[in-house]
This record gives C-alpha cells, structure tokens and sequence, in this order.
C-alpha cells in the first residue's frame, strides 16, 4: 500500500501563502501546500488519484488560537456536519466566540446551543486560560509539535487529538498524523484496505510515504469522506 508510484498530473493547490479559490476571508493557507502536493502524489499512489479531485481547496488556518481549539473541543466525538451545528448555535448565542463573552455566558443557554455538560466544562476552562494568561502563543513558533502537545494537554478536556488538530489547524504544522482520529483510519480503511479494518500500525505504515507532509496527506483523507472540508 505504500510502494512509490509517480505522480503524472501536477497538483491543483495554490502556491502558498494567500488563500486556496473559495477560501474563507481572513484565512490563512499553507506556503507548502503545493509542494506537499506534490510529493504526496509522486510518493502515494492513492494521493495521486485523489487529490486532483479537489481542485482549489486547501487547509486553512482561521489565525485565532482560541477558536481552533474551541472548535476542536466542539469537534470532540461527533461528526463534521453535527460539530458544524452545534458551532453555528454557539456563535449565534454568543456573537463573537472568545473568551470574554463565553465566560459571561450562562450554562442555560450554551447547553441550548447543544453542548455536553462536559463540553460547557472544557469550553470555560479554555477560556479561563486564555482570560487569565496562562496560555502564551507567542512561544508556540519556537517550539516542536511534542512541546506544544504537552502544554496543552494540561488544559481540563484537552487531549491528544484536540492538541493535533490545533497542530494542523492552527499553526499549520506540516506532519502531524492523529493517530486517534476515526475519520483518518476510516479513511485510510476505505483507500489503502478496501474497507477492511485497520490498527494504528496499519495507518501509520501507509504514513510511511507521507513524510514530511503528513498533515496534508490527512486533510486530503479526511476530504474524501466529507462533502465539506474540515475545519476548526
């Protein structure tokens, strides 16, 4: 599943730095997106097939540490379409989702928005963080992914995963593999297995061939099974 097959088509991504066609305002694309591109396809020979499916799109980073992790937590254990939702509702309560109006927020009406008690829990700690300045975004630019990962699983509700999508999504690290991501096995399964299950060494052995632009490779997987790409 991982032998090296070469790439004949060359990729559709942007050259970087500015913002993918029907990209969202203010957001921020990856400068190495289109080499990424094209060392998935000369490398992968699944990529190779799918990412001239999805012309134009790229990841893209909202460019505010709070939102991509609130999103994140949103994310946790539902799918794209309900996370997208239930964020939608939040936004409408709260107008603006930063930390100031969260905290001011009653339980009431985020529970209405379609939160977890759990979820309200997670969400309030995050933006006592950030309210209270013990999260410093400065120092992330200088840090290695495991760093970073280590500092925010400190935070009550932020695990693992929810520290890689903020890799990927927000400072746009380009080799992060989330490993505990369904939708990145599901997809991995339904591409390189024909449906079959697959263990966290299957995935990370079809990975293999993916360095040093793993992000990328995932982000493509994940827009292979969601008919919107996947954001937070």
């Amino acid at each position: 599943m991982t032998a090296v097959w070469p790439a004949t088509v060359a990729p559709p991504a942007p050259a970087g730095g500015g913002r993918c066609s029907g990209g969202r305002a203010g957001c921020v694309t990856p400068s190495y997106w289109s080499d990424a591109c094209a060392h998935l396809m000369a490398h992968d020979r699944v990529l190779a097939r799918l990412i001239p499916q999805f012309p134009g799109d790229c990841l893209q980073s909202r460019g505010d540490a709070f939102t991509t992790l609130a999103r994140s937590v949103v994310g946790q254990q539902i799918s794209v379409k309900a996370a997208q939702a239930v964020w939608d509702r939040l936004q409408a309560v709260l107008g603006t989702c930063a930390p100031v109006p969260l905290l001011a927020c009653s339980p009431q009406a985020l529970r209405a928005a379609g939160l977890s008690a759990r979820k309200i829990e997670y969400l309030l700690d995050l933006a006592r963080h950030f309210a209270d300045g013990r999260i410093d975004p400065a120092a992330w630019q200088q840090r290695d992914d495991e760093a970073i990962i280590r500092e925010l699983i400190a935070i009550r509700g932020i695990g693992r995963w929810t520290a890689e999508m903020f890799l990927i999504f927000h400072l746009l690290r380009p080799n992060v593999l989330p490993l505990d991501d369904v939708g990145l096995i599901r997809g991995i399964s339904q591409a390189y297995f024909s449906g079959e299950p697959v263990s966290r060494s299957d995935a990370r052995e079809v990975a293999a061939a993916w360095v040093p632009y793993r992000s990328v490779a995932t982000w493509y997987i994940w827009r292979s099974l969601d008919p919107i790409p996947v954001a937070y």
